[in-house]
Protein backbone atom coordinates (compact mmCIF):
# COMPACT_ATOMS: atom_id res chain seq x y z
CA UNK A 1 0.00 0.00 0.00
CA UNK A 2 1.52 3.30 -1.01
CA UNK A 3 2.85 5.66 2.16
CA UNK A 4 0.78 8.97 2.83
CA UNK A 5 4.04 10.79 1.54
CA UNK A 6 3.78 9.01 -2.25
CA UNK A 7 0.00 10.07 -2.73
CA UNK A 8 0.51 13.40 -1.52
CA UNK A 9 3.30 14.06 -4.01
CA UNK A 10 0.99 12.17 -7.15
CA UNK A 11 -2.04 14.61 -6.12
CA UNK A 12 0.45 17.77 -6.48
CA UNK A 13 2.14 16.33 -9.45
CA UNK A 14 -1.20 15.57 -11.55
CA UNK A 15 -2.42 19.18 -10.15
CA UNK A 16 0.20 21.50 -10.99
CA UNK A 17 -0.45 21.06 -14.98
CA UNK A 18 -3.95 21.97 -13.80
CA UNK A 19 -3.09 24.99 -11.69
CA UNK A 20 -0.66 26.24 -14.37
CA UNK A 21 -2.89 25.77 -17.27
CA UNK A 22 -5.79 27.99 -14.33
CA UNK A 23 -2.75 30.81 -14.30
CA UNK A 24 -2.96 31.55 -17.91
CA UNK A 25 -5.94 31.99 -18.11
CA UNK A 26 -6.43 34.18 -15.25
CA UNK A 27 -6.47 37.22 -17.32
CA UNK A 28 -9.44 36.35 -19.10
CA UNK A 29 -12.76 37.79 -18.50
CA UNK A 30 -15.23 35.57 -15.98
CA UNK A 31 -18.85 34.54 -15.87
CA UNK A 32 -19.88 36.82 -13.62
CA UNK A 33 -18.13 39.84 -15.35
CA UNK A 34 -19.52 38.33 -18.90
CA UNK A 35 -23.04 38.03 -17.46
CA UNK A 36 -23.23 41.85 -16.26
CA UNK A 37 -21.72 42.73 -19.51
CA UNK A 38 -24.08 40.71 -21.84
CA UNK A 39 -27.02 42.21 -19.35
CA UNK A 40 -26.22 46.20 -19.81
CA UNK A 41 -25.38 45.42 -23.39
CA UNK A 42 -28.99 44.19 -23.65
CA UNK A 43 -30.61 47.19 -22.00
CA UNK A 44 -29.07 49.44 -24.25
CA UNK A 45 -30.33 46.88 -27.26
CA UNK A 46 -33.56 47.67 -25.53
CA UNK A 47 -33.74 50.94 -25.42
CA UNK A 48 -32.29 51.83 -28.37
CA UNK A 49 -34.94 50.31 -30.61
CA UNK A 50 -37.62 51.92 -27.89
CA UNK A 51 -35.80 55.41 -29.55
CA UNK A 52 -36.09 54.20 -32.67
CA UNK A 53 -39.62 53.30 -33.03
CA UNK A 54 -40.42 56.58 -31.59
CA UNK A 55 -37.78 58.16 -33.79
CA UNK A 56 -40.07 56.41 -36.43
CA UNK A 57 -43.44 57.90 -35.59
CA UNK A 58 -41.84 61.17 -34.91
CA UNK A 59 -40.55 61.11 -38.88
CA UNK A 60 -43.31 60.08 -40.21
CA UNK A 61 -45.18 62.92 -38.61
CA UNK A 62 -42.18 65.34 -39.63
CA UNK A 63 -42.56 63.77 -42.97
CA UNK A 64 -46.21 64.91 -43.25
CA UNK A 65 -45.58 68.36 -42.07
CA UNK A 66 -42.64 69.30 -44.27
CA UNK A 67 -44.78 68.56 -47.55
CA UNK A 68 -47.17 71.89 -46.55
CA UNK A 69 -44.22 73.77 -44.91
CA UNK A 70 -41.94 73.64 -48.21
CA UNK A 71 -44.43 75.81 -49.48
CA UNK A 72 -43.26 79.03 -47.20
CA UNK A 73 -40.01 78.64 -48.36
CA UNK A 74 -40.98 78.66 -52.08
CA UNK A 75 -43.20 81.43 -51.81
CA UNK A 76 -40.50 83.41 -49.82
CA UNK A 77 -38.37 82.81 -52.80
CA UNK A 78 -40.65 83.37 -55.67
CA UNK A 79 -40.74 87.37 -55.67
CA UNK A 80 -37.03 87.60 -55.56
CA UNK A 81 -37.24 84.86 -58.44
CA UNK A 82 -39.61 87.53 -60.17
CA UNK A 83 -37.52 90.54 -59.38
CA UNK A 84 -34.24 88.44 -60.26
CA UNK A 85 -32.41 89.41 -57.60
CA UNK A 86 -29.73 87.06 -56.77
CA UNK A 87 -27.07 87.98 -54.04
CA UNK A 88 -25.05 84.70 -53.09
CA UNK A 89 -21.55 86.64 -52.05
CA UNK A 90 -20.84 86.85 -48.94
CA UNK A 91 -20.23 90.77 -47.83
CA UNK A 92 -17.95 92.46 -45.10
CA UNK A 93 -20.91 92.65 -42.37
CA UNK A 94 -22.56 88.98 -42.98
CA UNK A 95 -24.78 86.86 -41.11
CA UNK A 96 -25.44 83.09 -40.26
CA UNK A 97 -28.13 81.65 -39.12
CA UNK A 98 -27.39 77.66 -37.94
CA UNK A 99 -30.83 75.82 -38.22
CA UNK A 100 -30.35 72.62 -35.60
CA UNK A 101 -31.66 71.56 -32.36
CA UNK A 102 -30.95 70.54 -28.69
CA UNK A 103 -31.04 66.84 -28.95
CA UNK A 104 -28.28 64.59 -29.92
CA UNK A 105 -28.30 60.76 -30.65
CA UNK A 106 -28.59 61.25 -34.02
CA UNK A 107 -25.37 60.97 -36.67
CA UNK A 108 -23.41 63.72 -37.65
CA UNK A 109 -26.26 66.00 -38.49
CA UNK A 110 -25.53 68.91 -35.95
CA UNK A 111 -21.99 68.68 -36.63
CA UNK A 112 -22.24 69.03 -40.47
CA UNK A 113 -24.03 72.22 -39.88
CA UNK A 114 -21.33 73.04 -37.60
CA UNK A 115 -18.63 72.42 -39.78
CA UNK A 116 -20.08 74.26 -42.53
CA UNK A 117 -20.32 77.33 -40.51
CA UNK A 118 -16.73 76.97 -39.30
CA UNK A 119 -15.14 76.52 -42.96
CA UNK A 120 -16.96 79.72 -43.80
CA UNK A 121 -15.43 81.33 -40.73
CA UNK A 122 -12.10 80.34 -41.30
CA UNK A 123 -12.03 80.98 -44.65
CA UNK A 124 -13.26 84.59 -43.87
CA UNK A 125 -10.06 87.47 -43.67
CA UNK A 126 -12.06 89.47 -41.35
CA UNK A 127 -14.43 87.46 -38.93
CA UNK A 128 -14.99 91.01 -37.03
CA UNK A 129 -17.90 91.84 -38.59
CA UNK A 130 -19.71 88.04 -39.26
CA UNK A 131 -21.84 87.26 -36.74
CA UNK A 132 -23.93 84.28 -35.89
CA UNK A 133 -26.92 82.80 -35.14
CA UNK A 134 -27.12 79.34 -33.43
CA UNK A 135 -30.67 78.03 -33.31
CA UNK A 136 -30.38 75.46 -31.17
CA UNK A 137 -28.11 74.31 -28.01
CA UNK A 138 -25.78 71.58 -30.36
CA UNK A 139 -24.31 73.97 -32.63
CA UNK A 140 -24.19 76.96 -30.43
CA UNK A 141 -21.65 74.42 -28.11
CA UNK A 142 -19.52 74.18 -30.94
CA UNK A 143 -19.73 77.71 -32.00
CA UNK A 144 -18.63 79.36 -28.81
CA UNK A 145 -15.61 77.19 -27.98
CA UNK A 146 -13.67 78.03 -30.89
CA UNK A 147 -15.66 81.27 -32.25
CA UNK A 148 -17.03 82.67 -29.13
CA UNK A 149 -16.16 86.36 -30.33
CA UNK A 150 -18.74 85.84 -33.73
CA UNK A 151 -22.18 84.46 -31.34
CA UNK A 152 -24.69 87.00 -31.61
CA UNK A 153 -27.61 84.84 -30.50
CA UNK A 154 -28.66 81.60 -29.55
CA UNK A 155 -31.72 79.79 -28.96
CA UNK A 156 -32.67 76.93 -27.08
CA UNK A 157 -35.21 74.61 -26.28
CA UNK A 158 -35.69 73.63 -30.06
CA UNK A 159 -36.06 69.79 -31.25
CA UNK A 160 -38.27 68.67 -28.41
CA UNK A 161 -41.60 69.24 -30.28
CA UNK A 162 -42.67 69.90 -34.48
CA UNK A 163 -41.57 73.86 -34.89
CA UNK A 164 -43.96 76.06 -35.05
CA UNK A 165 -44.79 79.35 -37.07
CA UNK A 166 -44.34 81.40 -33.96
CA UNK A 167 -41.11 79.63 -32.80
CA UNK A 168 -39.81 81.26 -36.23
CA UNK A 169 -41.82 84.28 -35.80
CA UNK A 170 -39.44 85.06 -32.56
CA UNK A 171 -36.44 83.72 -34.28
CA UNK A 172 -36.60 86.51 -36.70
CA UNK A 173 -38.15 89.40 -34.68
CA UNK A 174 -34.86 89.11 -32.38
CA UNK A 175 -32.78 88.85 -35.06
CA UNK A 176 -33.89 91.82 -36.34
CA UNK A 177 -33.86 93.48 -33.00
CA UNK A 178 -30.46 92.95 -31.75
CA UNK A 179 -29.01 95.99 -33.75
CA UNK A 180 -26.44 94.26 -36.33
CA UNK A 181 -27.04 95.63 -39.49
CA UNK A 182 -25.97 93.22 -42.18
CA UNK A 183 -25.22 93.46 -45.91
CA UNK A 184 -25.44 89.68 -46.99
CA UNK A 185 -26.75 86.80 -45.00
CA UNK A 186 -27.10 83.36 -45.12
CA UNK A 187 -29.17 79.91 -43.41
CA UNK A 188 -27.17 77.12 -42.98
CA UNK A 189 -29.83 73.87 -42.08
CA UNK A 190 -30.29 70.13 -43.39
CA UNK A 191 -32.43 69.73 -46.10
CA UNK A 192 -34.76 66.28 -46.37
CA UNK A 193 -33.88 64.00 -49.13
CA UNK A 194 -35.14 60.94 -48.16
CA UNK A 195 -35.46 58.62 -44.98
CA UNK A 196 -31.21 57.69 -45.36
CA UNK A 197 -29.89 60.87 -46.72
CA UNK A 198 -29.65 64.67 -46.39
CA UNK A 199 -27.87 67.59 -47.70
CA UNK A 200 -26.53 70.31 -45.38
CA UNK A 201 -27.26 73.45 -47.48
CA UNK A 202 -26.46 77.46 -47.52
CA UNK A 203 -29.87 79.46 -48.49
CA UNK A 204 -28.78 83.11 -49.16
CA UNK A 205 -31.12 85.67 -47.82
CA UNK A 206 -31.33 88.75 -49.74
CA UNK A 207 -30.55 92.02 -48.19
CA UNK A 208 -33.57 95.04 -47.96
CA UNK A 209 -31.66 97.71 -49.73
CA UNK A 210 -30.74 95.58 -52.89
CA UNK A 211 -34.37 94.42 -53.18
CA UNK A 212 -35.52 98.10 -53.14
CA UNK A 213 -33.15 98.93 -55.45
CA UNK A 214 -33.96 96.18 -57.83
CA UNK A 215 -35.60 97.67 -61.13
CA UNK A 216 -37.91 94.91 -61.64
CA UNK A 217 -40.08 96.36 -58.44
CA UNK A 218 -40.55 99.79 -59.98
CA UNK A 219 -43.32 98.13 -62.23
CA UNK A 220 -45.62 97.70 -59.12
CA UNK A 221 -47.12 100.92 -58.42
CA UNK A 222 -48.77 100.20 -54.35
CA UNK A 223 -45.45 98.44 -53.03
CA UNK A 224 -43.89 101.38 -51.39
CA UNK A 225 -40.68 101.19 -48.72
CA UNK A 226 -43.31 100.10 -45.88
CA UNK A 227 -44.77 97.48 -48.06
CA UNK A 228 -41.16 96.17 -48.76
CA UNK A 229 -40.00 96.25 -45.81
CA UNK A 230 -43.04 93.98 -44.39
CA UNK A 231 -42.28 91.83 -47.01
CA UNK A 232 -38.74 91.75 -46.36
CA UNK A 233 -39.04 90.93 -42.38
CA UNK A 234 -42.25 87.87 -43.26
CA UNK A 235 -39.55 86.44 -46.04
CA UNK A 236 -37.04 86.07 -43.13
CA UNK A 237 -39.88 84.48 -40.47
CA UNK A 238 -41.23 82.12 -43.76
CA UNK A 239 -37.41 80.89 -44.43
CA UNK A 240 -36.52 80.31 -40.90
CA UNK A 241 -39.51 77.89 -40.34
CA UNK A 242 -38.96 76.22 -43.56
CA UNK A 243 -35.36 75.31 -42.56
CA UNK A 244 -36.63 74.33 -39.35
CA UNK A 245 -38.92 71.91 -40.67
CA UNK A 246 -36.49 70.74 -43.12
CA UNK A 247 -34.12 70.22 -40.10
CA UNK A 248 -36.34 68.82 -37.96
CA UNK A 249 -37.92 65.92 -40.49
CA UNK A 250 -33.73 64.97 -41.37
CA UNK A 251 -33.02 64.95 -37.48
CA UNK A 252 -35.55 62.47 -37.13
CA UNK A 253 -34.47 60.41 -39.97
CA UNK A 254 -31.28 60.45 -39.00
CA UNK A 255 -31.75 59.15 -35.43
CA UNK A 256 -34.45 56.39 -36.75
CA UNK A 257 -31.21 55.33 -38.61
CA UNK A 258 -28.52 55.81 -36.07
CA UNK A 259 -30.54 54.00 -34.00
CA UNK A 260 -30.90 51.32 -36.05
CA UNK A 261 -27.34 50.91 -36.52
CA UNK A 262 -27.20 50.83 -32.49
CA UNK A 263 -29.41 48.21 -32.05
CA UNK A 264 -27.66 45.44 -34.76
CA UNK A 265 -24.70 46.17 -33.03
CA UNK A 266 -25.76 45.63 -29.70
CA UNK A 267 -26.89 42.59 -31.35
CA UNK A 268 -23.81 41.58 -32.15
CA UNK A 269 -22.18 42.07 -29.27
CA UNK A 270 -24.85 39.89 -27.33
CA UNK A 271 -24.00 37.26 -29.55
CA UNK A 272 -20.15 38.03 -29.19
CA UNK A 273 -20.43 37.72 -25.43
CA UNK A 274 -23.09 34.84 -25.50
CA UNK A 275 -20.15 32.83 -27.28
CA UNK A 276 -17.43 33.92 -25.18
CA UNK A 277 -19.75 33.10 -22.38
CA UNK A 278 -20.36 29.50 -23.64
CA UNK A 279 -16.92 28.48 -23.98
CA UNK A 280 -15.74 30.04 -20.45
CA UNK A 281 -18.31 28.46 -18.97
CA UNK A 282 -16.97 25.21 -20.50
CA UNK A 283 -13.63 25.14 -20.00
CA UNK A 284 -14.74 25.95 -16.21
CA UNK A 285 -16.82 22.94 -16.09
CA UNK A 286 -13.95 20.57 -18.28
CA UNK A 287 -11.43 22.25 -15.52
CA UNK A 288 -13.31 21.28 -12.28
CA UNK A 289 -14.06 17.26 -14.26
CA UNK A 290 -10.04 16.93 -14.98
CA UNK A 291 -9.01 17.88 -11.38
CA UNK A 292 -11.86 15.67 -9.94
CA UNK A 293 -10.92 12.71 -12.27
CA UNK A 294 -6.84 13.49 -11.35
CA UNK A 295 -7.59 13.27 -7.84
CA UNK A 296 -9.75 10.35 -8.04
CA UNK A 297 -6.98 8.76 -10.34
CA UNK A 298 -3.95 9.73 -7.92
CA UNK A 299 -6.23 8.26 -4.41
Amino acid sequence: MASAGAVLRGLQSSVRPIWHQYQSTRGMATLKELSIRIKSVTNIEKITKSMKMVSAAKYQMAERQLKPARAYGEGAQALYDKAEVIDEERKPKHLIIAVTSDRGLCGGIHSNVARNIRATLLATQDRSNTMVVCVGDKTRSIIQRFFRENLLLHFTDVGKKPPVFEEAMFVAQNILDSGFEYDSAEIVYNRFKNVISYDTLNKFLIPFDKLAQSEKMLVYDDVDEDVLLCYHEMTLANLIFHTLKEGACSEQSSRMTAMDGASKNAGDMISKLTLTYNRTRQAVITRELIEIISGAAAV
